[in-house]
């Protein structure tokens, strides 16, 4: 079973390297339709590499990001060693097949490895949940776009209008660094670690898909005018479309903390998710 896990895990990073997901695409060419001069070249630039990519089988991108994998899996799932085994093994395979950039440095020694693991890496956040199947989501996180990811400590007084202030003035900040029109999660409360990771778990969802209570699909809606009120646009050279969407998601805070998590995606929102039966099929989306 772990090799088949294996080669089924090469083949979403395969995908999520080289196939941009269909809810993304369908998102900039909304963009490129309402853009115009510079903003709009920049997006048919995007587009053509996009097709480029998937038609000669090649990453999206030259950063093919940190493989960052989400796991909810089963407490009755029966392949979870080998589940555990596969994940890593399935990064030094895709690693040299894709091929994917080695991207995992040192931080001490400034030694890379050459197989994207190391300490930590790759990055895996497990959840238990009822059941005996298991699902793995595939983020690969570009270095640009990481660099503008920010935690703010907000004091609890501001309430979401202070949210609100510090999302988009950060974003504003980043300019065009993180290769804009972005997908912005943002993790409200937990503390300072859950808020970030709460973003991150934002940007698995499909472009544009409102988060399912009211209150925080209208607080991502203010958060998506407001930013693309800015002009950033496309590659920061101005525009109407600086963010393709804004996702939020939010767990209950100490009385004390307000943290948000501000996580920056780039145009490239590489997804990719693999869901396995207790009988040991394995299928592999583009999302």
């Amino acid at each position: 079973m772990e090799g088949k896990l294996v080669g089924r895990l090469v083949e979403a990073l395969r995908r999520a390297a080289t196939v941009l997901p269909a809810d993304v695409v369908a998102a900039l060419e909304r963009a490129r339709a309402r853009e115009e001069g510079p903003a709009r070249v920049q997006l048919e630039a995007i587009l053509e590499n996009v097709a480029l990519a998937r038609q000669k089988g090649v990453p999206i991108c030259q950063d093919t990001g940190t493989p960052t994998f989400f796991v909810r899996v089963g407490t009755k799932f029966p392949y979870l060693e080998e589940l555990r085994a596969a994940i890593p093994e399935a990064v030094r395979t895709a690693t040299r097949e894709v091929p994917l950039r080695p991207n995992t440095v040192d931080p001490f020694t400034r030694k890379n490895p050459g197989d994207n693991t190391g300490r930590f890496i790759p990055y895996i956040t497990w959840e238990l949940v009822p059941g005996d199947s298991a699902e793995i989501h595939l983020l690969p996180k570009g270095g640009g776009s990481e660099n503008c990811c920010k935690l703010v400590m907000l004091p609890p007084a501001v309430g979401i209008p202070g949210v609100v202030e510090a999302v988009v003035e950060h974003i504003a900040g980043c300019r065009g660094l993180p290769c804009p029109p972005t997908v912005v999660g943002v993790g409200i409360g937990g503390g300072a670690d859950l808020a970030l990771k709460l973003g991150k778990l934002a940007l698995l969802r499909p472009v544009g898909k409102r988060h399912p209570e009211p209150e925080a699909a209208a607080l991502e809606e203010e958060l998506e005018a407001k930013i693309n009120a800015l002009g950033v646009g496309p590659m920061g050279l101005g525009g109407v479309t600086t963010v393709l969407a804004v996702h939020v998601e939010y767990a209950h805070r100490h009385p004390a903390s307000l943290p948000v998590g501000i996580v920056v995606q780039c145009w490239a929102d590489r997804r990719a998710r693999v869901a396995i039966s207790p009988s040991g099929e394995i299928a592999v989306m583009g999302d």
